[in-house]
């Protein structure tokens, strides 16, 4: 067994990283910030891994919807202490009102996929210490946004709050990232404030090391959540409101 990760330091010296979905976006920002904090290695997990201009990053083989890929990915991360869970899909046609194979297929990936790797490295990051579970969320899972995605956002919120119960007595920090919209190839054809992967990405590090359990990485995400215990007449009216705001401007 390895020696206990020590939580406060501020940055992720010598600690080993698995970052799902990793090849852009938020995913390309969580490794490469991992490295600038001082990480020993970190495996870049994709269903078609990229090329790395460096040595410490070691491109992986996973596609979270394939069990066989998570148990080989399993068997080359035996050195995992942080678990980044940020693998997701979003289709631009995506209602929720749509045909259930479109659906099951989000929540196979955003849902059981997810859940299926952190059940997977679970005995790793107990092995290894305890370590960190990330599991990167969306505002989305508090509002009533009529997608699948939304949906499978807010099952992976509670399986996040769930998980960290259950692996608790292996002293594995288990956290949920919530964050309104990012500047990233996934919200291309959204017009509307985002926050970018950076600023994101620094707030999750930030918060791990400080022992968060709930890191709300903007202000889109800080105000919707002072206002979760307005009464439901009051609050739904308001979200629907700003929605459709969204959507016309």
């Amino acid at each position: 067994m390895t020696q206990e990760i020590d939580k406060t330091n501020h940055t992720l010296e010598d600690r080993v990283v698995l970052v799902t979905g990793a090849n852009g976006g938020l995913g390309e920002e969580f490794v490469q910030q991992a490295i600038q904090r001082g990480a020993r290695r970190v495996y870049a997990a994709a269903r078609k891994p990229r090329v790395w201009n460096d040595a410490r990053i070691v491109p992986l083989t996973l596609d979270i919807t394939k069990a066989d890929d998570i148990t080989r990915a399993v068997a080359t991360a035996q050195d995992c202490d942080l678990l980044i869970n940020n693998a997701a899909i979003a289709p631009e046609a995506d209602v929720l009102l749509q045909p259930a194979a479109e659906t099951r297929r989000i929540f196979d990936t955003n849902f059981f996929g997810t859940l299926n790797v952190a059940n997977a490295f679970a005995p790793v990051l107990g092995a290894n210490g305890g370590g960190t579970m990330l599991n990167i969320l969306s505002v989305a899972a508090w509002v009533s946004i009529p997608t699948a995605y939304a949906a499978s956002k807010a099952a992976l919120w509670s399986a996040t709050n769930g998980l960290r119960m259950a692996l608790e007595g292996q002293n594995t920090q288990v956290i949920g990232l919530l964050v309104g919209m990012i500047d990233t190839p996934m919200s291309k054809n959204w017009t509307i404030p985002k926050s970018s992967a950076a600023s994101v990405v620094t707030e999750a590090y930030v918060g791990i090391a400080a022992g968060a359990l709930e890191i709300l990485a903007d202000d889109t995400t800080r105000d919707l959540k002072s206002r979760l215990n307005t009464k439901g007449e009051e609050l739904y009216p308001w979200v629907h409101a700003q929605l459709r705001a969204l959507m016309t401007s």
